[in-house]
């Protein structure tokens, strides 16, 4: 008996071993799906969670904080690459091309240049006409002996290229909640920053950033749109998050530009170099010290 009981046992385990190889590859068969070697989650569907309800009874303390991210910073390159998507084999897009186009195709609204959203909102086509420019170039002709010999204007039209978005503006309110007595964060709006050049002057260019538009964050539509597109990360392609993973999560490097005060000036009204850098570390100190502080031992 005992024996009959082994072989059937065996019998069911190798059975069960064949039918889950045969299953799987029915499975990438009829789902085409070559590149991969076990089926994974879509993102299309998916949905950001919208934020806990909060009452202004239980705000005991909030301050406002405006910080800059860096895309050329090592860690978050994940923002900026790839530059361009479509030479990308693994289907990656990087922040700027995810935003833009959802914002072309109407899937969210950009406020032109204003965190406060006092402005109008903005279509994307007025936006990339006001980034792109007619610029002109001088082109020399030149003699077979490599003497000038005339030269003419030639019109050049610079288009908007998302490769030159390197940083992001983001405001964000630090609170704290009376019913747990905790210090939490959430971000309001951000913006991205376009490397702006002015026309040429003797071969000579001016460039600084330009805010391409700001985002609202408490707008589900825009949450929702960057919880559908993965960053990469490279210590394990396994655990790629979201966009929207990152700013809930904070998994991003930044510096602090501005806080709420009394003359609404940001830091470089008032210090430059080392200083502002001092000054900015200085702030955040501050935010975390307000949570300690609160406690005695």
């Amino acid at each position: 008996m005992k024996k009959v009981l082994f072989c059937l046992s065996i019998f069911l385990f190798v059975f069960g071993l064949y039918s889950a190889k045969a299953q799987s590859i029915i499975d990438a068969d009829e789902d085409h799906n070559f590149n991969d070697f076990y089926k994974k989650d879509q993102v299309v569907g998916r949905e950001a969670m919208p934020y806990a309800y909060l009452r202004e009874a239980d705000v005991v303390w909030e301050h406002l904080v405006w910080r800059t991210i860096d895309f050329r910073e090592k860690f978050n390159q994940f923002f900026y690459f790839p530059t361009d998507p479509s030479k990308d084999t693994q289907g990656r897009k990087n922040l700027c091309n995810v935003l833009m186009e959802a914002w072309e195709r109407g899937d969210i609204e950009g406020y032109e240049t204003d965190d406060m959203f006092s402005s109008q909102v903005v279509d994307y086509q007025s936006q990339i006409a006001r980034l792109t420019k007619a610029d002109t170039i001088t082109i020399y002709d030149y003699d077979e002996y490599g003497d000038e010999t005339a030269s003419h204007q030639q019109p050049v039209i610079e288009e908007f290229k998302p490769g030159n978005v390197y940083s992001l503006w983001m405001k964000e309110a630090w609170y704290i909640d009376k019913q747990d007595t905790r210090q939490k964060v959430r971000i309001l709006s951000f913006a991205l920053v376009y490397n702006y050049c002015t026309e040429r002057q003797d071969e000579d260019r001016e460039c600084g950033p330009v805010t391409i538009c700001w985002f609202p964050m408490n707008d589900m539509r825009v949450r929702n749109v960057l919880v559908k597109a993965l960053a990469y990360d490279e210590r394990n392609s396994h655990a790629e998050r979201s966009y929207d993973d990152i700013f809930i999560d904070r998994y991003f490097d930044s510096f602090c530009t501005r806080e709420s005060n009394v003359m609404n000036r940001p830091i470089s009204d008032y210090l430059t170099g080392t200083d502002a850098i001092l000054e900015s570390q200085r702030i955040e100190d501050e935010i975390w010290d307000i949570e300690s502080d609160m406690w005695e031992y």
